[in-house]
């Protein structure tokens, strides 16, 4: 009988202990609620402050005992108390040891937890440990060291794999670091979600592909971005370019007239048809400039001429339905102003080209330059007078002065293009 007495009385003691050691755990747990609910409220912020320290303690305590060792809410409550102490100072030497020890101490949290029990305390754990990582990947990123702020993103990636602040951030440093693998890695599974960015997403995919000479990607992903958001007029702009690249300037052309067909009030598609035709005009240009540096097949010439002229013109027309709908319409009104002064500019180039011996040739282009520019006069003054700071709309106007040789206006507005910010 005695025997049994002091066995029993054994296992009492232990049990006891055993007791002990669990209570101070959940003695800690119950401080650092505290501390989350006392912490709302700046009156009570010093008692918080006391609630979290004795978590604190509380918790390395039971961490000496072997009972405690094995329970999955001590590392629940460590991680959560290391990880709310990481983020209450700004100096990396007192917060990363903290950081360290919340971080180890969630990795076996969630590897015993589980029954999911301790699912408060690690949510809160990560979300602290998400934050600081965030806070020093932006830190990098401000200071130019992407690699690193790709690495601090990466980790908040991994905790909250859908968070779309974290894939975008994750993205972008990686883009910055000529990351393009993990870029495109980060991006992909961030246009399937609702992100309100996500329309400079398509349009930096693209960037990518185009930087890679994957043209064909790069068209897919600024067209699909076109799809999703029609009134984004980069992507647009970047899809009419890509397109007229990869010769498909009549591809790009049918989608935008088909678009206004289904729309025709819209005054952005005529916008972008106007964009697609000034493209189409451009990219004449150029071969035409080439043809008269190397070629003296007046012929080809002329045909060149022509073609580029005819480009121009469908693209003032489109600029000009735009503005039918909406006068105020400043891209469509300096679009037009530029498109309609861009023979002008030819003209008076080629008269100022000619021989002193060509005087009654020189004044007749000269006159007939000033004439095509006033036709663009009123649209280039409409564009200054709805962004007066617009350093292109100033410069278009600038070059209609130039062409009808009204050096005092000319004199004026290279005032006011110097005077911008």
């Amino acid at each position: 009988m005695r025997l049994k007495f002091l066995l029993a009385g054994l296992l009492t003691i232990a049990s006891t202990a055993t007791f002990a050691q669990k209570w101070r755990v959940t003695s800690a747990k119950e401080k650092y609620e505290n501390y989350l609910k006392l912490n709302t409220n700046k009156a009570t912020y010093e008692e918080a402050d006391k609630n979290l320290i004795e978590a604190h303690t509380e918790i390395d305590q039971a961490l000496t005992n072997k009972t405690s060792v094995a329970m999955p809410l001590t590392y629940a409550v460590r991680a959560a108390v290391y990880a709310t102490l990481s983020m209450r100072d700004t100096v990396k030497a007192k917060t990363l040891p903290l950081f360290n020890t919340a971080d180890s101490s969630l990795t076996v949290a969630k590897k015993m937890d589980t029954g999911g029990e301790n699912k408060t305390l690690i949510d809160d754990a990560a979300k602290n440990l998400a934050q600081y990582k965030l806070n020093e990947g932006v830190a990098d990123y401000q200071a130019k060291n992407y690699a690193g702020a790709y690495k601090n993103f990466s980790y908040y990636q991994t905790l909250f794999p859908n968070d779309t602040t974290a894939l975008f951030y994750t993205g972008l440093a990686a883009s910055q670091a000529n990351d393009d693998a993990n870029a495109i890695a980060s991006f992909s599974k961030l246009l399937p979600l609702n992100f309100s960015k996500n329309s400079s997403v398509y349009m930096t995919m693209s960037n990518i592909y185009l930087a890679k000479k994957d043209t064909a990607n790069a068209l897919k992903y600024a067209s699909e971005g076109v799809e999703k958001y029609p009134s984004n007029a980069d992507l647009r702009r970047r899809e009419i370019e890509i397109s007229l690249l990869t010769g498909k300037s009549a591809d790009i052309l049918n989608k935008v007239q088909a678009a206004i067909s289904a729309d025709p009030k819209n005054k952005s598609l005529y916008y972008y048809a106007g964009l697609t035709y000034s493209s189409s005009a451009a990219a004449v240009g150029d071969d035409l400039v080439n043809a008269k540096k190397s070629s003296k097949d007046a012929a080809a010439i002329a045909a060149l001429q022509a073609k580029k002229d005819d480009f121009l013109t469908k693209a003032a027309d489109m600029y000009k339905k735009a503005i039918e709908i909406d006068p105020n319409y400043f891209e469509a009104n300096q679009s037009a102003g530029s498109t309609l002064l861009s023979p002008a500019i030819d003209m008076f180039n080629d008269a100022n080209n000619l021989p002193p011996s060509k005087q009654k040739e020189y004044n007749a282009m000269v006159a007939k330059a000033t004439a095509q520019a006033d036709v663009a006069k009123p649209y280039l003054l409409k564009a200054v007078e709805l962004q007066p700071n617009s350093r292109d709309a100033l410069m278009n106007l600038q070059n209609y002065y130039k062409v009808t040789k009204d050096m005092t206006k000319v004199t004026e507005l290279t005032q006011k293009i110097n005077n911008l910010k």
